[in-house]
């Protein structure tokens, strides 16, 4: 059998990884990581203002670094035999480009301003963009927002256009059009010259920009020149067609291939995000939610076409043929803050050893301790309640302005009691995303865990098969997304006809499995329904106060 091998980027929030994996096998043969460093050094963000950015080098460096590293690792065998390479982002992470398709901040004027950089998934200044643009589609006679649940999201595509557009001149100046970060990447590699030559992904499009088969593209140019005039003619410089993650996008363009140490004829696939082609390198089942769980979760569900004809599931983030298994339908939910939340309670109360050099060393071993000592008791009915909204709701039905809260306090509670309290209130919110599929008539009949708290924190992954009140299976491999994303790149590159047969030869497996205990859910459903009494308080809240 001639050799193959296949390259996987998994572009994340704090880093990019890279894989080299048999095409064949799906063995992992090299890997690498690369630490975004304007990122870690907080530069362009503001947390306070729910800011979050991201510069192009950080991604480009991060590419041809792991990239490098991993066909070092591998040697020169594995190299002269890479056929192909894919890649998958967070989303929506789109940022504004010249006709070049060249980022703004790769633009020595703009190479300071977080308004010309990526804009990254968990940035929430768009809220005012996205509450109008719901109120907007209310007047419309076709439903533009009825594929992605009902609900816009400042976390999306063009309430994070309209806001830039509004608060930076130069930038509004400057752009030519607006792309998504998973987009972009292929169309670096293959040498991309002018922005009408890039290839759109279904992914992207259907999830996050409006576009789909029924509107023969993207809502006409009127729904958003009458929003605002600021974006008339933006349709006309985006795309009409869109390609599944199957599809090549190009070649690799000869000044990639001499900075990659790679051929030519190295194909490019069309990208996606993250979670979609994580759920495949996960195994994804029909029916069966495969949870991406990190700083956050991006939750993915694949039916057949024909057995969801005409159902519409309210207030998740998208449902798109095609856009995590071509001839599926893909749907996508997901919760603004999982890992994020338990990190933020770390920082809480490390503060004091923040600002003491011998107590840094102790920060990093807070969680797993943490998680420990708040799990070695069973849950009880009054425990202190948390909800989950540290970084607003994704869904269901999407709300960035809404806060946590932590309710139950006494001077009895200490630090693992609260921090249990935050644990439960992750389990909950993603159980609210089960009860909304199968309140729409989409069965969840099973689950999959993937990612770093999925594979690291078997307290967790047992509180949540106890709160959900199912299994939970959790995919033996470490970088699923990555691996995801080898497997379209194998399919890309013809190695595969289709993206399953390469999922069912690569796909490495589940090494464990967590069941519910009986006792625990029994105790579980009484404290979820108390979630809830707590949560539609919360919202009442956040009315009053805007």
């Amino acid at each position: 059998m001639k050799e193959n091998y296949v390259i996987g980027v998994d572009y994340g929030t704090d880093s990019v990884r890279s894989i080299i994996a048999d095409a064949h096998t799906g063995k992992e043969v090299a890997a690498a990581v690369y630490y975004y460093p304007r990122w870690k050094d907080g530069l362009y963000c503001d947390a306070a203002k729910s800011r979050f950015r991201q510069h192009p080098q950080d991604y480009m460096e991060g590419l041809e670094h792991t990239i490098r590293t991993c066909l070092a690792q591998a040697g020169k065998a594995v190299t002269a035999n890479i056929r192909a390479i894919s890649v998958d982002t967070t989303g929506s992470t789109p940022v504004a480009v010249d006709e070049t398709g060249t980022p703004l901040a790769l633009r020595p004027e703009f190479a300071q301003n977080p308004n010309a950089m990526f804009v990254l998934w968990k940035d929430h200044t768009a809220v005012k963009e996205a509450a109008q643009i719901n109120a907007h589609a209310a007047t419309f006679e076709t439903n533009y927002l009825q594929f992605v649940g009902g609900i816009y999201s400042s976390e999306w595509f063009w309430a994070k256009l309209l806001h830039i557009l509004r608060v930076d001149e130069q930038v509004r100046s400057a752009c030519y059009s607006w792309v998504e970060h998973c987009d972009w990447i292929p169309f670096l590699l293959t040498g991309g010259r002018h922005i009408k030559d890039m290839k759109r992904g279904v992914c992207s499009a259907g999830h996050k920009a409006l576009w789909a088969k029924e509107f023969d593209g993207l809502p006409p140019d009127a729904f958003f020149s009458s929003l605002d005039p600021l974006l008339h003619c933006y349709t006309s410089r985006l795309f009409t067609e869109t390609y599944t993650a199957d599809q090549a996008a190009g070649h690799l363009c000869p000044e990639w291939a001499e900075r990659l140490g790679l051929s030519t004829s190295v194909v490019i696939g069309t990208g996606a995000f993250d979670a979609h082609m994580g759920a495949v390198g996960g195994q994804i089942e029909p029916y069966h939610l495969s949870k991406v769980m990190g700083t956050s979760t991006c939750d993915m569900l694949v039916a057949p076409l024909e057995e969801v004809q005409g159902k519409l599931v309210k207030g998740i983030c998208g449902q798109v043929p095609g856009s995590v298994i071509p001839g599926m339908m893909g749907m996508e939910a997901g919760q603004s803050a999982f890992g994020d939340a338990y990190a933020w309670f770390r920082d809480l109360i490390s503060w004091p050893l923040l600002h003491f050099s011998q107590g840094k060393e102790l920060i990093d071993r807070l969680i797993p301790e943490l998680t420990q000592k708040a799990t070695a008791a069973p849950p009880q009915e009054n425990d202190i309640l948390s909800l989950d909204w540290f970084n607003g709701r994704r869904t269901p039905d999407a709300n960035q302005m809404l806060k946590s809260a932590i309710t139950g306090l006494d001077l009895a509670s200490d630090a693992p009691k609260v921090f249990r309290s935050i644990l439960e209130a992750t389990c909950f919110g993603a159980k609210a995303i089960v009860d909304r599929f199968n309140q729409e008539g989409i069965p969840v009949k099973g689950l999959i865990g993937m990612g770093g708290v999925a594979r690291k924190s078997p307290a967790i992954m047992q509180m949540m098969a106890d709160v959900m009140n199912m299994p939970i299976r959790i995919h033996r491999t470490d970088q699923t997304c990555a691996v995801g994303a080898a497997m379209f790149a194998a399919t890309a590159a013809g190695i595969y006809t289709k993206v399953e047969d390469a999922m069912n030869a690569m796909g490495q497996g589940f090494d464990s499995e967590y069941h519910p205990v009986p006792a625990h859910a029994a105790i579980y459903e009484k404290r979820y329904q108390r979630y809830h009494q707590l949560g539609d308080f919360t919202v009442q809240q956040t009315k009053y106060e805007h």
